[in-house]
């Protein structure tokens, strides 16, 4: 049975679709990696498919069984064209939202398939860092939808799933909160479209990240109540659950 989750300390949060609109800057440096490489080119659908994952396994979904070195110099030619870029921004309302959150007295965290160099750059470039109790990232522990990485950010901050929500925009993040017993909170603007997520039967499904505190306001110290918590558009969109 699943938690309610009537009491959450610890905010989880996905970085790339969530609160960075990183999408378009992710697509074209892995692209830029594939030409680099002379390798077969893959489209937008395909690389926007794989954001979420860690970059080994993402580089192992847009071709198939690499090997070691292989994947050593694709991630190599992306990581140059990534650190090359601008910075992506974040989506509007974010900074006010983990701010006001921070100020509350909730825990929050990044758990995300960034590598650390990637994150630790956004987060100075940003100046969010110091928000954060803990981050983890892709390659420090297992890529999402492994739950381990939001189990050891559950363990280092001495909270429980019950205490804890995980905010993402992919089915990798709905993924993997369900399986580390975690309440998932779906976002609809990022990488995968709204019935993508809602197979996973989200706390919540919010069109913008501004959405998240009022929700929190509204149903501390009660159940949440799936279905009646979905915006009406995702509603219209929802997919029957496999019984």
């Amino acid at each position: 049975m699943k938690s309610s989750h009537r009491e959450a300390r610890l905010l989880v949060f996905d970085w790339d679709g969530t609160l960075m609109d990183s999408e378009a800057q992710i697509v074209s440096c892995l692209q830029a990696a594939s030409r680099d490489l002379d390798l077969e080119y893959r489209d937008e659908a395909a690389c926007r498919d794989i954001i979420g994952l860690g970059l080994r396994e993402a580089v192992n979904r847009l071709y198939r069984d690499s090997d070691d070195d292989f994947v050593a110099r694709y991630t190599e030619r992306y990581r140059h064209h990534w650190f090359a870029a601008e910075d992506s921004r974040l989506f509007p309302g974010a900074r006010e939202t983990l701010e006001h959150l921070h100020a509350e007295g909730y825990l929050l965290a990044v758990a995300t398939g960034k590598g650390r160099m990637g994150l630790d750059k956004v987060l100075e470039a940003t100046g969010l860092g110091g928000l954060f109790a803990a981050t983890r990232c892709a390659d420090e522990t297992c890529s999402k939808p492994d739950p381990r990485m939001l189990q050891e950010l559950m363990r280092e901050l001495k909270t429980t799933p019950g205490e804890t929500l995980m905010v993402g925009d992919t089915e990798y993040d709905m993924a993997m909160a369900c399986s580390a017993g975690a309440g998932p909170i779906a976002v609809s603007y990022g990488v995968h479209a709204p019935e993508r997520l809602l197979r996973y039967e989200p706390l919540t499904c919010l069109d913008t990240i501004g959405e998240f505190r009022p929700w929190l306001v509204e149903h501390r110290g009660q159940d949440p109540g799936k279905t009646e918590s979905l915006s009406a558009k995702q509603l219209d969109q929802r997919l029957p659950v496999e019984s």
